[in-house]
C-alpha cells in the first residue's frame, strides 16, 4: 500500500482528547473505541506517515476539576498529567496489538513505564517509523494538553497538527447547540482570533500561529477520516 498512495503530510501530530476514549461510557476507557483508534492510526502508518500523538486525560481526571474536590490547582494538574500516562499506556497497548511499533514518552520521568522526553531521540523514533505517544503534557502545571500538542508538534517539525474531535470542523457556533451554525472549510489564524472561535486554547493556538504550523480540525470518529485527511482529502477545517 505504501507504494500506491502518497500522503500529503509526511509527519503529523495527532491530538486526541481523553474524552474520545470513553466512547459511550461516562468515564474510563472503552475497549472498542481504543481498538478503533488503533486501527485508524495503523492505516496511516501503513502508507509511511510518521505519527506523533498527544492524548488528554479528561476521561480519568481533569486538572480544572480539582477545585471541586478541594485539591489545589497545581496538584490537580499533576493528577491530570498522570491520567494522560494511563491513556498513553492503553493506546500503546492497542497499537502494538495491531503490530504498530510505538514509544511512550513522558514529560515527567517514570523510567519503568516510559521514556523521558529527549527531543533528538524522539525525532529519531519518528524517522524509524515508530509511533510516539507523548504523555504528561508539558510536564508543568497550568498548561493544557492542547499546549503540549502545539509544543511537541513544533519541536518535532511536523507538517500539520491534526485535532481529532467529535465534530467535523470549525463552525460559526457550536453545531451541537445550534444546528444552523455554518462550517468553515478553511480559515486564517487571524480570522479565528477576530471571531473568537474555539479551536484550541490561546497558548496552543498562538504557538502554532507564530510558527506557521497549520491546524486541521476533523471528525476522528468517522472511519477513514484520518487517512483521508493525511492524503489531503480532509472533510474538516484547515487553519493556516
Amino acid at each position: 500500500m505504501a507504494g500506491k498512495v502518497k500522503p500529503m503530510y509526511k509527519r503529523i501530530l495527532l491530538k486526541l482528547s481523553g474524552e474520545t476514549l470513553m466512547g459511550s461510557k461516562s468515564y474510563g476507557i472503552d475497549p472498542d473505541k481504543l481498538h478503533y483508534y488503533a486501527q485508524e492510526i495503523k492505516k496511516i502508518t501503513d502508507i509511511g506517515v510518521e505519527v506523533a500523538i498527544v492524548i488528554g486525560g479528561g476521561n480519568i481526571f481533569r486538572g480544572l476539576q480539582a477545585g471541586d474536590s478541594g485539591i489545589e490547582r497545581v496538584t490537580g494538574d499533576y493528577m491530570g498529567m498522570l491520567a494522560t500516562c494511563i491513556n498513553g499506556l492503553a493506546l500503546q497497548s492497542g497499537l502494538e496489538n495491531q503490530g504498530v511499533y510505538t514509544r511512550l514518552v513522558t514529560a515527567i520521568e517514570m523510567r519503568e513505564i516510559a521514556e523521558p522526553y529527549i527531543r533528538r531521540r524522539a525525532v529519531r523514533h519518528l524517522e524509524k517509523g515508530r509511533v510516539i505517544i507523548f504523555s504528561a503534557g508539558t510536564g508543568s502545571p497550568y498548561f493544557t494538553t492542547d499546549s503540549a500538542a502545539a509544543l511537541r508538534a513544533n519541536e518535532m517539525n511536523v507538517n500539520v497538527l491534526l485535532k481529532g474531535t467529535r465534530v467535523d470542523g470549525i463552525y460559526t457556533e457550536d453545531p451541537e447547540k445550534n444546528p444552523e451554525a455554518r462550517k468553515y472549510d478553511a480559515i486564517s489564524f487571524a480570522e479565528v482570533m477576530e471571531k473568537n472561535l474555539s479551536v484550541m486554547d490561546m497558548t496552543a493556538f498562538t504557538l502554532c500561529h507564530e510558527n506557521r504550523l497549520p491546524i486541521i480540525v476533523f471528525d476522528i470518529n468517522k472511519p477513514g477520516n484520518l487517512l483521508q485527511t493525511v492524503l489531503g482529502n480532509t472533510k474538516g477545517t484547515i487553519v493556516q
